[in-house]
């Protein structure tokens, strides 16, 4: 196991004390209270402080990439190293992706495109950064951190922005856990599996001596879980001090961050999982109460991020070069509900920063069917938008009244199907997905008729299977269960339905444009998305000698010039999950794209209302169908008064034009006369 980090005491550093930085109160509560220990232990910190000569104010760094970091971390870890010595984006990223499901990840479809068992971030190192000298473990910041994410996409745009701060902190990310220090674990609590898998991951750790520190919807959803014991823990609102937890933790100390409290900035630094996509998380939480579900443990109440906030997120993303944005949420179409706001504006915000080329996707994210249906024109008209993708994940669960009832979704199957009639009649050539729990408790076999029949009937393009896993404190956990051979005969069914049509046939022998971001798993392909976000396999041939092993041939393909463009390409084979192109022609990006406003930082960094009390957000205790109904409700009266206010303007802008005339027609008037008088008294003399 790692040793204390803490450095013995001398009288040279004691003589340096008086250097150390600012926030010593700060210090003081974390790191000891009052006595003799934890005087010893502040006199060690500032010992260790006083050493660090060559680390500045993260407020006023530089990222590696030249992006300004203008948001402070706390005060007792407001140092980092100097841009020569550790950067934001670091050489290597070690941060893992897992998807815990083998057919496909909720919130992640189309993620085939890498490994599922450890799908590893961009290694991006600046060329200030080859010169960084070697870290010592025996400073702050200056370590080894290996960052493994479960779970969905707003999971891994968590475990981005830690991995963001620690870089920009000075500590070296790397892929390889054997190296590191200390490993961050980012949970999942939606299913068994992951928690499972979160388990083997710990269990590997502690085997191996390595400091842990767990972070996401495990620890916050069941802080008193015995696999947590002795461990640091952080939960999912506390990740902008995932430095202070580090710190701790290779201190040899347990460190427990759950307080619940206003949602983390946006403007924190960041390492992408993969650099040509941002995933960008609308809120957190939700307004529903699924019988079944264990993440509303975690997450809580829908908190979301103000709309300014998320349209400068999307402008600094366009201007460092991304390809793809995803929108990331527990729920898409309850966004903006406790704001007084809704999706229709924010789409309409979002778009106006997508690049005029065509060359920046936007993906919408997963939606539950009230939200959807009371948006759907708007969410239809967003889709249509040659910059968004015709996509949308709307998950369904069961096709049984009954069933949905006794989840208590608050729809109805009919409901659903508005939604897919409505959005397959005005999106064209939309790409539908969803989500089916197969075997729930009381579930009877003419209810999964009913779900199959669904099925059979729209044909799904994507389709996530789960069986019922009951989680621990949820109502469905105590309900009666269905048979386990039954639950698996049902997924098998539906699985071996799903895999027996062809849903990208259509695609055959056609032209298409794709956005082109990432390497398949067959590592001789690379990865593009239509219109529609199919999948489209590109096969270039990698002429290296060096290329002989899978993993090479990867990197090689990972750094080719189709990453992060787009391509016209004729396609020429179609399976059940992709089709695979020929490249015809590949677009020209702009060279150079609109830096983001001066004003973006400071939109980003603004306040969310996470933690708005039920007087000032009068949805919260509302069921899902009431507050869907009331954001109907009030989309249609911000529209109403949209279109108000443009009468408005219009009637102004014509009593103006009629003012000016006016008073042209008087100036002319007035000119006129005095002309004719000056004739006069010329004719006069």
């Amino acid at each position: 196991p790692r040793a204390a980090r803490a450095s013995p005491e001398t009288p040279a550093r004691r003589s340096r004390a008086s250097t150390a930085p600012q926030g010593e109160e700060a210090a003081r509560e974390l790191f000891g209270g009052e006595g003799a220990r934890g005087e010893r232990r502040r006199e060690r910190r500032r010992g260790r402080m006083a050493d660090l000569d060559d680390l500045e104010d993260l407020g006023g760094a530089l990222a590696a990439d030249g992006a300004r970091v203008t948001r402070e971390l706390p005060p007792v870890v407001r140092m980092r190293a100097r841009a020569g010595s550790g950067a934001a984006k670091p050489a290597q990223s070690g941060v893992e992706d897992v998807e815990d499901d083998p057919v496909r990840a909720s919130d992640s479809f189309g993620d085939a495109t890498s490994d599922s068992a450890a799908a590893t971030f961009v290694s991006r190192m600046s060329e200030r950064d080859t010169d960084a000298p070697s870290r010592s473990p025996s400073i702050p910041g200056r370590g080894v951190v290996h960052v493994k994410t479960f779970g969905c996409s707003h999971n891994v745009s968590d475990s981005e922005f830690m991995a963001g701060q620690l870089g920009a902190y000075g500590y070296e990310l790397s892929d390889d856990p054997d190296a590191a220090d200390v490993w961050v674990v980012n949970t999942c609590t939606v299913k068994n599996p992951s928690q499972s898998a979160m388990n083997t991951t710990i269990a590997k750790a502690k085997g191996a001596g390595k400091r842990l520190v767990v972070a996401g919807c495990v620890p916050q959803g069941d802080k008193n879980a015995r696999e947590l014991e002795g461990l640091s823990v952080l939960g999912v609102t506390q990740i902008d001090r995932i430095v202070e937890v580090v710190e701790r933790t290779l201190e040899g100390h347990a460190v427990r961050l759950l307080e619940k409290k206003a949602l983390p900035s946006l403007d924190l630094p960041k390492v992408r999982r993969n650099r040509h996509v941002e995933i960008l998380p609308l809120s957190t939480g939700c307004l529903g109460a699924c019988t079944y579900c264990k993440t509303k443990h975690a997450r809580g109440e829908l908190g979301s991020y103000a709309p300014e906030a998320l349209a400068a997120r999307v402008a600094t993303a366009v201007a460092e070069g991304v390809t793809e944005i995803w929108l990331s949420s527990e729920d898409t179409g309850a966004y903006g509900i406790d704001l007084g706001t809704d999706v229709t504006r924010l789409f309409r915000d979002l778009v106006k920063e997508l690049p005029e080329d065509g060359s920046c996707m936007l993906r919408l994210g997963m939606t539950n069917p009230p939200y959807i249906l009371a948006h759907l024109p708007a969410v239809a008209e967003a889709m249509k938008h040659p910059s968004v993708y015709a996509f949308l994940h709307v998950p369904v669960q069961a096709g049984s009244d009954s069933v949905l009832d006794a989840m208590r979704r608050e729809y109805t199957v009919g409901e659903f199907e508005t939604v897919c009639d409505y959005l397959l009649a005005n999106v064209p050539d939309i790409t539908i997905a969803t989500d089916i729990i197969c075997g729930f408790p009381g579930e009877t076999e003419e209810d999964w008729n009913a779900t199959m029949s669904l099925c059979r009937k729209y044909d799904f393009r994507e389709v996530h299977i789960s069986q019922f896993y009951p989680r621990p404190g949820t109502p469905a956990a105590r309900m009666k269960r269905v048979d386990t051979k039954e639950v698996k005969r049902r997924s098998r069914e539906l699985t071996a339905y799903v895999e027996s049509y062809s849903p990208h046939a259509h695609l055959l022998n056609t032209t298409q444009r794709v956005w082109v971001t990432d390497v398949a798993k067959d590592g001789v392909s690379l990865v593009g998305h239509t219109k529609s976000y199919e999948q489209v396999l590109l096969r270039l041939d990698v002429d290296d000698e060096n290329a002989k092993t899978k993993t090479s041939r990867k990197e090689l393909l990972a750094r080719h010039p189709l990453m992060g463009r787009s391509a016209t390409v004729r396609i020429t084979e179609v399976a059940r999950w992709h089709a695979v192109g020929e490249i015809l022609e590949v677009w020209d990006k702009q060279a150079t794209r609109q830096p983001a406003p001066a004003s973006a930082a400071a939109a980003m960094a603004k306040t969310s209302a996470s933690k708005r009390s039920a007087q000032t957000n009068p949805h919260r205790g509302l069921t899902t169908g009431e507050a869907a109904r009331a954001s109907a409700a009030l989309a249609l009266e911000n529209a109403t008064k949209l279109k108000a206010q443009r009468r408005i303007d219009r009637v102004s802008l014509i009593a103006l034009f009629g003012v000016i005339v006016g008073v042209l027609g008087l100036a002319f008037a007035v000119a006129l006369a005095w002309l004719e008088r000056a004739k006069e008294k010329r004719g006069g003399v």
